[in-house]
């Protein structure tokens, strides 16, 4: 009798957990996605911890660029807004929005839209037949008939090589630090010219550091936002988006999916083209001033001395910095997506190791799905910004649930 028990029970630890779909990221894009997914009654596993980037690779006191309006996540009753969340909390409306409220907001959304985000990072998945398997760090594997790929940032992070030869010491990427407290009263080169580059110059001067910004092109300050005082007229001929004002961006917002269907090339200069690096108005007074600014001039050497950094632009200033932070962007690789299997890697058809995607976010491997930054190329910029979240979750949801009932039949 006590064999027949520790059978059963060896056999229900080993057991597969079984789900509809499992879905890899707890952010914006990954909660919205769950939400929807649970809102069509799938089985749905959400792995990662939650808002990891924005709590643990952002640093305090920062400011979203987007008003409140255009960072709503989205759920298919329409239950958790940002302005429900205001209603129901101390916060109130603002612009710009600080980083903390934004949080805040996106927690509430999770807990009650989405509220068993399992904080398990996920090792791997592979494919098996119609279904995929998905190994988690603990050890714990579960099968799902598709999988969402709704990763963070930081998986992205551009280490330009003429940089990589200092040590980890003297140089990191702006991704890695939540508090500039350390930098008190040291002297520091940020590389880069765009809103994260001048806003981590203003963060590191007001925790008392010394700044040198280098940019290789002027940086692109934007015109003072009124979009809230914007008469009727103007908004008819330049209509407010969640991206900027203007009819291009209200139709990438609106009409989310339209951009995929243009030629590849079209595609590759408009995103080439459009929505170049810039900063926005209410950060010049707290950089222009109080930090050098070296604009249009690129790097010629960076030489570590003894813990420090010699700094030779190309113009011929030198100078010395106790340290570097890359604020130089997020470049979109599948080969950094270390939790997908290779088998499973060497699948999924890319170009310039890019995933191609179809018109529901879904790779050349059915049932494999990526939103986010990843689908940028194929969906345009729409999918930068939080507000391209509700147009990629609900179209994935329904794909998805398109699929499982296609494998159940």
């Amino acid at each position: 009798m006590s064999v027949i028990s520790d059978k059963a029970q060896l056999q229900q630890s080993t057991a597969i957990a079984q789900y509809d779909v499992v879905v890899v990221g707890a952010g914006p894009y990954g909660l919205t996605a769950a939400a929807h997914l649970l809102g069509r009654g799938l089985k749905v596993a959400v792995f990662g911890k939650t808002l990891e980037l924005w709590r643990e690779h952002m640093p305090k006191g920062m400011f979203l660029r987007s008003h409140w309006w255009a960072t709503n996540l989205s759920d298919p009753k329409k239950q958790y807004s940002f302005e429900k969340f205001f209603r129901v909390s101390q916060s109130k409306p603002c612009y710009p929005v600080p980083m903390e409220t934004f949080i805040d907001y996106a927690l509430w959304f999770q807990k009650n839209a989405v509220p068993n985000v399992d904080e398990t990072y996920v090792a791997s998945v592979e494919r098996k037949g119609s279904k995929f398997l998905v190994t988690l760090v603990d050890g714990r594997k579960l099968e799902a008939l598709a999988v969402v790929m709704a990763v963070g940032l930081y998986y992205y992070a551009n280490m330009p090589p003429e940089y990589t030869h200092l040590s980890a010491d003297v140089m990191t990427h702006s991704f890695e630090h939540k508090d500039f407290s350390r930098f008190k009263g040291k002297n520091l080169l940020v590389i880069g010219g765009g809103q994260s580059a001048v806003e981590y110059t203003a963060l590191l001067l007001e925790s008392g550091a010394s700044v040198h910004l280098v940019s290789r092109r002027p940086v692109n300050w934007l015109a003072p936002d009124h979009s809230e005082e914007r008469s009727l007229l103007e908004q008819i001929k330049s209509p407010n988006s969640g991206i900027a004002p203007g009819w291009k961006n209200w139709v990438l917002e609106y009409l989310p999916y339209l951009f995929h269907y243009l030629p590849q090339s079209r595609k590759d200069h408009y995103i080439r083209n459009h929505y170049n690096a810039a900063a926005s108005d209410w950060l010049r007074d707290r950089v222009i001033g109080k930090a050098v600014l070296h604009e249009g001039v690129n790097i010629k050497t960076l030489k570590e001395i003894d813990g420090s950094v010699e700094v030779t632009l190309e113009d011929g200033t030198t100078f010395l910095v106790d340290h570097v932070m890359l604020s130089t962007g997020y470049e979109v690789r599948l080969g950094r997506l270390d939790m997908i299997h290779p088998s499973l890697r060497a699948e999924v058809h890319t170009e310039i190791n890019i995933p191609q995607l179809s018109s529901v976010f879904e790779s050349s491997v059915p049932g494999l799905y990526f939103i986010g930054l990843t689908s940028l190329r194929s969906f345009g910029p729409l999918y930068r910004f939080v507000v391209g979240a509700k147009a990629a979750g609900e179209r994935v949801a329904a794909a998805a649930a398109r699929r499982v009932a296609r494998v159940r039949a």
